[in-house]
């Protein structure tokens, strides 16, 4: 006796799929539980298993083929009766596509600190010696010239002039010009050899000493690293039903709603050093790493429900406000970017969004999802800064009405205020873009949900947030 198995409801809305791969052949035995092919729907990916023990009989649809919710697919009995049917050719079996890793946290990259520039000792001056006085040369006596008494001696002839030794004074007088220029470019004078007149230190002179302490000085560059040469180059392949899908939607929501983007720009130090104090303690006890997205998700929720127009949606004529605040939170994956929902967001705390985040992720890049949890967004978080993107202008996907990108969290010198005035320090920003749809929500709407983010996460008090 054979049993018939039907392509099975894969969601709410779901009313057709399409056979992406067999996993097994006529005549394969399979135990109940076990997969038998894979569906791919317009909300996901996933694997048909059998209801039953036997042996495949006839496989009745063929790869690539789209058939309606109820579609019989494969027939299985004990094999006595294993036949193949002529519309569906037998499938080359491949290999399973291997799960990607997760994605895990990088490193900061490690910058070599350039090598210091030699330290070189002022060189003392040479001490001027004076040059010795020649002896004084006296001349022969003249010959006699048939004079009987000799002649009288002469004077001593002047001693010969040595050759001139450049003066101190001159050699060691440097012009204030010069003296300037060495003192700016660090050039420590007496290292310096003049070239001018008398050995007298010229800005030549200064500005050569300049270029060779640069050229000493300058750091070796660390290799960059090659970049693999995708596989994918030169070829043709054609577009996923789950991409087909995204682009379509893609274009619909653009073509369908006004979408503009506001960014502002947070200091979230506060975060930063109470994330360093409590993540050891935090991943001990929940398993999970503490990043920064999941103050940047509490700090979105709390701030949708003193703002619903954000989590909001049309309908026709009328402005829908969900009772709750379902996120959903934007996966990066080999098949597409995905968004399973976090479901009544205001309710949790620190530990409950990194929680829910990292199982969600997890489970969509092993494509274990199921329909339902990527289904009922009413708001997105997409968080670009984990590929290192400063910001973006996200895309609103119908029917929600705002997504928020957050950037990477970066260090660098800005202008901080206190009682005793200005001043520049280092601390941690990051942006944030909310995009939103204009045709319900207006730009100060836009701002003030951006503003309580913003002073939500520059306060930094999550502690009776943590959860743990």
């Amino acid at each position: 006796m054979s049993e018939s198995v039907n392509l099975p409801a894969l969601g709410e809305s779901v009313t057709e799929g399409t056979v992406t791969r067999w996993l097994k052949k006529v005549g394969d035995r399979v135990e109940v539980d076990e997969p038998l092919l894979e569906v791919s729907t317009d909300k996901v990916d996933t694997e048909i298993p059998s209801p039953v023990a036997g042996v495949i009989e006839a496989i009745l649809v063929a790869e690539d083929e789209t058939v309606e919710v109820g579609t019989t697919l494969v027939t299985i009995g004990d094999g006595s009766g294993a036949t193949e049917a002529p519309a569906a050719p037998e499938p080359v079996a491949e290999a399973p596509t291997p799960a990607p890793e997760p994605v895990a946290e990088a490193p900061a990259p490690v910058v070599e600190a350039p090598a210091p520039a030699p330290v070189v000792e002022p060189q003392a001056p040479a001490p001027v010696v004076e040059a010795p006085a020649p002896a004084p040369v006296v001349e022969a006596p003249a010959p006699v010239a048939e004079a009987p008494a000799p002649a009288p001696a002469p004077a001593p002839a002047a001693p010969a002039a040595a050759p001139s030794a450049p003066s101190a004074d001159a050699a060691g007088y440097v012009t204030p010009l010069v003296r300037k220029l060495a003192h700016e470019s660090g050039v420590d004078l007496s290292a310096v050899t003049g070239t001018g007149v008398g050995g007298r230190i010229r800005k030549q002179d200064v500005l050569a000493a300049t270029s060779a302490s640069v050229s000493t000085a300058a750091p070796v560059a660390a290799p960059a690293k090659a970049l693999e040469v995708s596989p994918l180059r030169g070829t043709t392949v054609a577009m996923s039903r789950l991409r087909k899908v995204i682009a379509e939607r893609a274009v619909i929501s653009m073509q369908s709603s006004a979408q503009l983007t506001s960014v502002v720009e947070v200091d979230v130090t506060l975060v930063a050093h109470y994330r360093d104090q409590v993540k050891a303690a935090f991943q001990q006890k929940t398993g999970v790493k503490l990043s920064f997205l999941p103050f940047f998700a509490l700090a979105a929720a709390e701030a949708l429900t003193a703002y619903p127009i954000i989590n909001a949606t049309i309908e026709g004529d009328s402005i829908v406000y969900p009772a709750q605040e379902n996120i959903s939170i934007a996966v990066d994956t080999e098949r597409g970017l995905l968004t399973p929902v976090i479901r009544d967001a205001a309710k949790l705390d620190l530990a409950g969004f990194a929680a829910q985040i990292a199982d969600l992720a997890e489970r969509t890049r092993d494509n274990k999802l199921k329909p339902d949890e990527l289904a009922g967004g009413t708001f997105t978080l997409t968080n670009t800064g984990s590929r290192g993107a400063l910001f973006d202008t996200p895309i609103v996907f119908l029917p929600q009405s705002a997504i928020l990108g957050t950037g990477i969290v970066t260090k660098k010198p800005v202008v901080v205020s206190d009682a005793g005035g200005d001043a520049i320090a280092i601390r941690s920003m990051v942006y944030l873009a909310l995009s939103y749809d204009h045709r319900i929500v207006d730009g100060a709407d836009a701002a003030r949900f951006l503003v309580a983010v913003k002073d939500r996460l520059e306060g930094g008090d999550f502690a009776a947030k943590l959860g743990i």
